[in-house]
């Protein structure tokens, strides 16, 4: 089976200003980051209010849909600046990764990558901040849960920022374990290592806070020896990252130091759980990543690595 690539070209009428880093020319800039791997026709896809709602509360998405429709600059819960498209963008962004979710669950692709904007992991269930409206992973995680039965779901995220929202949306949910390296001190101030779930789920989310500079030897050892142990216990049925590429070297809103090798390298021992636990299934959707040439070539690397080449 192919690896499935989904991009959505309205995702570039999310006009978020001049100068702001999480700009409509990343959609080009990770787009041109597949070479020559082709993107999978699967149809443009908007997720519809019950699918946000397995993870948004409904006053939530009532909320961001009044705040676009008039006309505000900035979502009235946080720091994500809109667009009168931004709340369809936002749909369209979590549909395409309903779309990915339903290729390789029907065994129509090996795994899938989604470019998709405005990010989504800093969107809590009744909060979207840090330039995410809804939370493309967490619908997604759920949405496999709920329509094919998925018992097991791992989240990886090494963006250089700490998934706040996605760790609160399954924080209490001992079906999904969650795993974030990111750097600390840094935005939004969370992810502590003793944040480690609550309830049923305590020990179901891993944090990694490293301090500026880290880079290759302290984030694949939290990968390594850290995570792929814990996954041995889990056993997951379908694995998803949060490939946020702004903990790369260069980037303007992260100062880790990872390369475009480390990111290969980062994928492939996601895979290798993948394939040992969940028949190779991988779903990766795109966060962060500001630095435009940087962001093509880390998803240059992270792509190749999901087809094997």
């Amino acid at each position: 089976m192919p690896t499935a690539f989904l991009a959505d070209p309205v995702s570039k009428l999310h006009d978020t200003g001049p100068g702001h880093p999480e700009s409509p020319a990343r959609f080009d800039a990770a787009l041109q980051g597949l070479g020559n791997l082709k993107l999978t026709d699967a149809g443009a896809r908007s997720a519809t209010d019950d699918e946000l709602a397995l993870c948004h509360s409904r006053p939530y998405i009532a909320l961001a849909r009044h705040d676009v429709e008039i006309g505000r600059a900035t979502l009235s819960t946080g720091d994500t600046d809109l667009s009168p498209s931004s709340f369809k963008v936002a749909l369209r962004a979590a549909g395409t990764c309903l779309a990915a979710i339903d290729l390789v669950m029907e065994k129509k692709a090996r795994n899938a990558f989604c470019i998709v904007r405005p990010p989504g992991h800093h969107a809590s269930a009744a909060r979207g901040m840090g330039f995410c409206l809804f939370n493309n992973i967490a619908i997604a995680a759920r949405y496999a849960q709920a329509r094919f039965g998925v018992e097991r779901v791992a989240i990886a995220d090494w963006d250089v920022h700490h998934g706040n929202g996605t760790q609160d949306i399954f924080y209490a949910d001992p079906s999904v374990f969650f795993f974030s390296t990111h750097q600390s001190p840094w935005y939004p101030g969370t992810g502590s290592a003793d944040e480690t779930g609550e309830g049923r789920a305590k020990g179901q989310t891993l944090n990694a806070p490293f301090p500026s500079g880290a880079g290759r030897e302290q984030i694949l050892a939290a990968f390594r020896d850290r995570w792929m142990p814990r996954m041995d216990e889990f056993r997951p049925d379908l694995v998803m990252i949060s490939a946020g590429f702004d903990s790369r070297l260069g980037d303007p809103l992260g100062q880790f130091r990872l390369s475009d090798a480390d990111f290969t390298e980062l994928t492939t021992l996601v895979m290798e759980v993948a394939d040992k636990h969940a028949a190779g299934r991988v779903v990766s959707v795109l966060e962060g990543g500001y630095n435009l040439d940087g962001l093509t070539r880390a998803v240059h690397a992270h792509a190749n690595a999901l087809s094997r080449i």
